[in-house]
């Protein structure tokens, strides 16, 4: 690891410097004069409604900051066709925080189809509207506006997805890093707790933000120092990609926005080193070139400790929303307000999802005692709770306390996944901790059932019998969701999923287990229809999947190409990052993008719906298979329409331009006629 970042992370609380919480951070001039304040230290721009909740990042850092001595205002979702509504706390002494909230805003307000929601679940009343697109870039452009020299950092998963150049699903087009189009002074990434303690502490002893460059988890604009050996991985005609180890102080080059934009090669081939240097143990400076600037990015934050998670989630939240929202309901804070989170961080990998990215693959765990001081506080101060806790878990229901079992392993680890294509050896897969935990919670005073709904790592859980007689036993209601994704092996590579072999250990030893208990529960599996390299017969198979085993899909996903996910990059560039990426020498990937091909995919997964049956006997008819058409049990859809059904029958090809239409086919690769 080079010298110049720091290895060893200072304890999270070491400068803590406690005042007397504020029983809400203050939205208005009002609520400021109440502390007797007459200006914030730091004031944080958010796109959600204010929660005062661990759930809810801005109450994180924000109660993290006013624990070390800043005083913290929060301007939640702001007008933002002018600058006046981002000066309504006045002008912060040290520096404005920017997040887009707990969902990158695109996601938030727009589905895979690219059509718009009419609502948002981070919003007083599930109002949709009351963000702008791309709002981190909105915000800080009108902080800037607001009051000139003030610094501004961005963070949150919206910043963090958006660091380097990235592809844009909703505009189709490579967009600069966020940092450059908000034209904000620094960028937290990742989990930002250290990063944004030491950027307050040294911006508040007048540092310039420019001065900041040696703190993991920062991005900005600079030079590179002439100390530093640059290793080109920019080089697309080169198998070595900068991975090659050298000694002292080095960087690598990423391809550049320019070549990114014109050269999709180039794009994966970012995409796979970002990826790669994502490990805290190993990871190296990355640059990459933006016009006439190099946006620099050090190295992932160091995880917090235990002891260091149970900090900040024993900090004063109020554990309710501002005040200001009066009786309006909050979507998702109705959702999460009597759920637990007990780590963060998930080592899966999986290419589709955005986790990794932002939390890293390294868990991160808080201690029992923490865990059941939350649990206490639902039960004596959360209106409305019936003793139930509606969910234990984080961005994994069962990878508590699970780690490499040689630290020294894991810190020069550089694998994108502990569990694929097979679980690690060298993973400690141990339930004991969870199992453990689940019983104290379940001896908890005044707790009558605690349910598991976060996701299960079904691979994970076969490996622990015992996990799964407790969870079927005590912490499942009626039926317990989870994710195979597909059943067919060229889509589930792509995502880096198990087969669906591990999938049917699991639904046996579950229903083993619900049978000995006396217990009629069931599994719901999730499936992703348009991923990246599935095929429409891999559709069409899954189909034929979910009818021998009666499964009727109510609602389907379809494959959306979040920002810098690993998925997204084969989507954009039809190359495989997974592997080496050179030209000349790349892995291809057949992409799903016509939006009727996609609704195809999507109809397959509810092949039980007659409005879809009749684009199913297109596509059946086109790809050979007459045989699945008819009444019979090994037949996907029957040969006659209902009467009064069958919307789809009625919809033209879309007319491309030169007066061509768009055929299916069966590689995933649009064909015209």
């Amino acid at each position: 690891m080079d010298t110049q970042i720091a290895t060893a992370a200072k304890p999270l609380m070491a400068q803590a410097q406690p005042r007397k919480p504020a029983p809400f951070l203050p939205m208005s001039r009002a609520e400021m004069d109440a502390l007797g304040w007459d200006a914030c230290d730091i004031v944080l721009v958010t796109g959600d409604a204010y929660v005062d909740h661990p759930s809810f990042g801005m109450a994180i850092i924000g109660r993290l900051l006013e624990a070390q001595g800043f005083r913290v205002g929060i301007i939640s979702q702001p007008d933002w066709h002018s600058a006046e509504p981002f000066k309504a706390l006045g002008k912060p002494k040290v520096f404005f925080g920017v997040t887009g909230g707990n969902m990158d805003s695109m996601v938030n307000r727009y589905t895979a189809d690219r059509r718009l929601r009419h609502d948002d679940a981070y919003t007083a009343g599930g109002e949709g509207g009351k963000r702008p697109d791309r709002c981190t870039v909105v915000y800080a452009q009108r902080c800037r506006e607001a009051f000139k020299d003030v610094p501004i950092v961005l963070g949150g998963i919206e910043a963090s997805l958006r660091r380097i150049a990235h592809y844009d699903y909703w505009s189709d087009k490579v967009r600069r890093s966020v940092l450059a189009d908000a034209k904000a002074d620094l960028l937290l990434y990742g989990n930002a707790e250290r990063a944004v303690v030491e950027v307050a502490q040294r911006l508040a002893a007048g540092e310039a933000p420019r001065a900041l460059d040696d703190i993991r988890g920062v991005a900005l604009f600079r030079k590179v120092p002439e100390d530093y050996t640059e290793l080109h991985a920019d080089d697309l005609d080169s198998a070595d990609e900068g991975a090659t180890r050298q000694k002292g102080a080095t960087v690598i080059r990423l391809p550049a926005l320019e070549q990114v934009e014109q050269d999709r090669e180039a794009y994966a081939r970012a995409s796979r080193v970002l990826h790669r240097e994502s490990n805290p143990g190993n990871a190296r400076p990355l640059v990459q070139r933006h016009g006439d600037r190099d946006l620099w990015l050090n190295p992932p934050p160091i995880p917090l400790t235990s002891d260091e998670m149970d900090a900040v989630y024993d900090l004063p939240y109020a554990r309710a929303p501002h005040p200001s929202y009066g009786d309006a309901k909050i979507p998702a804070w109705e959702m999460i307000k009597f759920s637990v989170t007990i780590m963060r961080g998930c080592f899966g990998g999986c290419t589709f999802c955005s986790i990794t990215e932002h939390e890293g693959r390294i868990i991160q765990n808080r201690s029992e005692g923490s865990i059941l001081r939350e649990i206490e506080k639902i039960r004596d101060k959360t209106p409305g709770f019936t003793g139930v806790i509606s969910d234990i878990g984080g961005p994994t229901a069962n990878m508590y306390r699970m780690a490499c079992k040689d630290p020294k392993v894991e810190a020069a680890c550089r694998r994108p996944s502990c569990v694929f294509p097979e679980i690690c050896p060298n993973l400690n897969t141990s339930h004991d901790d969870l199992i453990r935990l689940y019983r104290k919670v379940r001896e908890t005073k005044g707790i009558k059932k605690v349910m598991v709904a976060s996701g299960v790592r079904y691979d994970l859980a076969v490996e622990s019998p015992e996990y799964i007689k407790e969870l079927v036993t005590h912490h499942v209601g009626g039926y317990l969701k989870i994710a195979p994704e597909h059943t067919e092996r060229g889509p589930l590579d792509k995502m880096m999923k198990p087969g669906i072999g591990a999938y049917n250990k699991f639904k046996r030893m579950f229903d083993e287990a619900a049978e000995r208990a006396g217990k009629k529960y069931y599994l719901i599996p999730y499936f992703i229809a348009a991923h990246p390299g599935t095929t429409d017969e891999d559709m069409m198979n899954l189909a034929l999947w979910l009818k021998k085993n009666r499964y009727r899909a109510d609602q389907v996903q379809t494959f959306l190409p979040s920002p810098m996910a690993t998925a997204t990059a084969m989507y954009h560039t039809g190359v495989n990052p997974l592997r080496g990426v050179r030209h000349g020498g790349s892995d291809k990937v057949e992409a799903i993008k016509g939006l009727r091909q996609r609704r195809l995919h999507k109809a397959f997964l509810r092949y039980h719906d007659p409005d879809n049956w009749p684009v199913l006997r297109e596509a059946l008819i086109e790809m050979g298979r007459r045989d699945l058409i008819g009444s019979q049990p090994h037949q996907l859809v029957p040969a006659h329409q209902p009467p009064g059904t069958g919307k789809a029958a009625g919809t033209r090809r879309p007319v491309r331009p030169g007066g061509k239409t768009q055929k299916f086919t069966t590689k995933g690769v649009r064909v015209m006629k």
